[in-house]
């Protein structure tokens, strides 16, 4: 996880510049270096590092010898360097598994280069030889990536959104700060005068179809058809490899556990590889909860079956909500259901960061939209229906669980790896059958949890345990957060407030007084930026008017374990 910031085209002042990139210096605690471009006037860089590999060479922005011509910021990891360094001959200056985005653009140009990465990234490349500077982000936007660009031509980009506010406020002609969107490239000019062009903007991956990469995977060559049982052996098999390429780090791993199936199976995975590669540390994993929320109690029987290092996290409503408003300032959303669940993992990456020297840390994110988690999907008029619904959470995840799982472990400068976003799985798993892929016999991730049925990987009560928002499951079956917060907020947002709402707020308008609360502070913040967030997240097919899972009707808790 680190910060990246950059400016083309602008005569803003330094203390302006510096102030803007200082504002994201909480992704990257190791080192920070603001560097302008040679050559090139109102051109610049910032960078706040967390370093996670090669501790000597990893500064940016990363040039190198043979392409002086070439700088590179990016935040991420690209898991194939390696197998691209091999299978294209490179010469590598560096340990830097971003070095190989310099040698791949050089050879193949930005759109194969960006089609054949395996990894989570968000780049900023300038090509001074040609004039141009490309943006980058991977698939499920894993890492995030804002842009500001004003008719005047002026290009700022920042890893969060905060980092070009001030610059937007300043800015003589009005622009928006807009996402970069996951899966695709845009390309600039450098005109002669300074200023930037856009040129074009290029999907060079869609979640739906196997990446180019996958030629170059170090996967054997998986078994076809779709007879249960080879489809069940492909997914562990890729899922083991989606958790196994993910442990390149030179800083200590661990992992969020909530008791639920996902991380439950990640942290599992993760110290069964952890004890092949022998690595010369145990696996800490990381719970959190009030005493008798069902998360904490599964996450101890999940730990205890796996043996990890454990940690719980003691949750009171009263922290949480003393809590709510810095989570509003790192996730920049007022989504009902992002907020909620963010509390708990923003103060649990608070407790990592001071209690532990776990830095690179796993987590489950992603697979309740790929196999088709939420209790809703139960609801789905047809397996077409709930595939198509399935791609388009996947598409919206750096809107909400992806932004919030980003953004609270950010805050506490760790870095965030989620295998169940892995290219070559989520591939594998949408080209299943629709009908393969729905709840079956009343349970939701059916096909997933089977295919580790019989494993021993987690225990059995674990791996058929019935969903559980996290935001909910950290608190007592009897009394869930959203209670406590709502109970809260009763009297910070009147009756007058709420009939003028509309008026108010236009653009997704709030319908409670939580929602409300949540947008005042958003507005604190971030006045005028409501449409970073399009809508906001609820279930399909219900008529629903929260989004926790228990509010539904289909809702059915299982006993206290």
């Amino acid at each position: 996880m680190c910060g990246i910031w950059a400016l083309f085209g602008s005569d803003e002042c330094l203390s302006v510049q510096c102030t803007s990139a200082m504002k994201i210096a909480h992704r990257g605690p190791d080192a920070f270096r603001f560097e302008n471009v040679n050559g090139f006037t109102n051109c610049c860089f910032g960078f706040h590092r967390l370093a996670i590999v090669d501790q000597l060479y990893g500064m940016q922005p990363l040039r190198i010898k043979r392409f002086p011509f070439l700088w590179l910021c990016y935040n991420g990891e690209i898991y194939n360097h390696v197998t691209l360094k091999e299978q294209f001959e490179f010469d590598f200056q560096t340990q830097v598994d971003g070095e190989i985005i310099l040698h791949l653009y050089h050879r193949f140009g930005i759109q194969k280069m960006a089609s054949l990465l395996d990894g989570v990234f968000a780049f900023i490349l300038l090509d001074t030889s040609n004039r141009k500077v490309f943006l980058g982000r991977d698939t499920y936007g894993v890492r995030p990536l804002f842009k500001l660009l004003t008719d005047d031509g002026f290009l700022a980009v920042c890893s969060e959104a905060k980092g070009l506010t001030q610059l937007s406020h300043a800015m003589a002609t009005p622009a928006d700060i807009v996402h970069l969107l996951p899966g695709h490239f845009e390309t600039f000019e450098l005109k002669p005068t300074g200023k930037v062009q856009s040129i074009e903007m290029k999907q060079f991956h869609c979640c739906t179809k196997e990446p180019a990469h996958a030629i170059y995977d170090t996967v054997e060559r998986l078994p076809t058809g779709f007879d249960e049982e080879t489809v069940k052996m492909n997914i562990r098999t890729l899922f083991e490899n989606a958790v196994k390429k993910r442990l390149m780090a030179q800083r200590r791993i661990g992992c969020l556990l909530s008791g639920g199936l996902d991380s439950s199976l990640v942290a599992a995975t993760l110290v069964k590889l952890a004890k092949e590669e022998k690595l010369q540390y145990p696996i800490q994993t990381f719970s959190i909860g009030a005493d008798d929320s069902p998360d904490l109690l599964a996450a101890r029987k999940v730990a205890a079956h796996i043996g990890s290092e454990h940690h719980e996290v003691n949750f009171s409503p009263e922290e949480g909500i003393q809590a709510v408003e810095d989570v509003i300032f790192h996730l920049e959303t007022y989504d009902i259901t992002t907020i909620r669940a963010s509390v708990g993992m923003y103060l649990i990456s608070k407790y990592i960061r001071e209690n532990s020297d776990s830095v690179v840390i796993f987590s489950g994110e992603g697979s309740d939209e790929l196999t088709q988690g939420y209790i809703y999907f139960h609801k789905a008029p047809t397996p077409e229906a709930a595939a198509q619904d399935s791609v388009r959470l996947l598409k919206e995840l750096y809107l909400f669980d992806v932004l919030r799982a980003d953004r609270t472990t950010a805050a506490h400068g760790l870095e965030l790896r989620v295998p169940f976003l892995d290219h070559r799985f989520t591939a594998y798993y949408l080209s299943l059958p629709e009908e393969m892929r729905v709840p079956r016999h009343g349970v939701e991730k059916y096909l997933l949890r089977a295919a580790f049925e019989n494993t021993n990987l987690i225990p059995d009560e674990i791996l058929w345990r019935r969903k559980e928002a996290f935001s909910d499951g950290m608190t007592s079956l009897r009394k869930s957060w959203y209670n406590y917060l709502q109970e809260h907020i009763e009297s910070l947002v009147n009756d007058d407030q709420m009939e003028r709402a509309h008026q108010t707020f236009p653009h997704n308008p709030p319908r409670t007084k939580e929602a409300y609360y949540f947008r005042q502070v958003f507005q604190k913040h971030y006045p005028g930026q409501d449409k970073w967030l399009s809508h906001f997240w609820m279930p399909r097919w219900i008529n629903a008017s929260d989004p926790s899972a228990r509010t539904l009707l289909i809702y059915k808790p299982e006993k206290e374990q």
